[in-house]
């Protein structure tokens, strides 16, 4: 990785490195550096280690500070749907990250610049690099610059709420029986995908649509719920 590639990402990453050895060595995918004659080079996976802790304490701090009330164990589901692997990867591209990348031959060959794996990983590696270059307070603010749209999608009042779990306690005791979720479409490509999904639950049909399978049957849940809780007497508890 030369310097003019070293100056590009800290544009787009919102941070300069004192040592830019660290944002090297967090580009070297273990493939690339395999293919290397000599000694000395290191891949990421240390970095990727520290990276994904580090991504995880920041995470937790901020949710911390802006849902005060919560419980650790919303906390920790909260931060489960922040910090993944396709969460991360998605950040990745949003910053060209996978062009970055130092891949083997065999990795190149299968677009492994595109594979959410390995730009998700990467990442890692790259916060981890911000946070040795320059402590706590450097990378809380590439954190909180590169994930501020995932966190402020958290704010909205049902972005946390699971309406499958609703969904399945409500038709259990009152239908005895239990949804059934079915993919009915996938659109886009590999990396950004959209899913249509289908709900069934006696005589009630909803269509859901997400960026995931979970994401599209939670809203295929929500608008079930909408309508068996406009149903006149919400469908009380025991009716068959």
């Amino acid at each position: 990785m030369d310097d003019l590639d070293i100056q590009s990402f800290a544009l787009k990453l919102c941070y300069n490195f004192k040592n830019e050895t660290l944002i090297a060595e967090a580009f070297h995918h273990s493939s690339y550096v395999n293919e290397q004659v000599g000694e000395g080079m290191r891949d990421n996976e240390r970095l990727e280690f520290l990276g994904d802790a580090v991504i995880n304490l920041v995470v937790g701090h901020i949710l911390m500070e802006r849902f005060p009330d919560l419980k650790e164990g919303d906390l920790s589901r909260m931060r489960a749907n922040l910090v993944n692997e396709s969460q991360l990867a998605q950040v990745a591209r949003t910053i060209d990250l996978g062009s970055h990348i130092m891949l083997g031959k065999g990795e190149m060959q299968t677009n492994g610049r595109e594979k959410s794996s390995i730009l998700a990983d990467t990442f890692e590696a790259v916060i981890a690099a911000v946070y040795l270059d320059g402590g706590f307070d450097a990378v809380y603010k590439v954190i909180e610059i590169h994930l501020a749209s995932l966190l402020d999608a958290i704010n909205r009042p049902d972005a946390n709420q699971d309406y499958k779990s609703q969904l399945q306690e409500l038709v259990q005791i009152t239908f005895h029986q239990m949804p059934m979720y079915n993919v009915i479409q996938e659109n886009g490509p590999d990396h950004d995908k959209t899913f249509n999904v289908q709900l069934a639950v006696r005589n009630l049909k909803t269509e859901g649509t997400g960026k995931s399978k979970k994401l599209a049957e939670q809203d295929a849940a929500r608008k079930a719920l909408e309508i068996l809780r406009d149903e006149k007497g919400t469908y009380s508890a025991g009716e068959e």
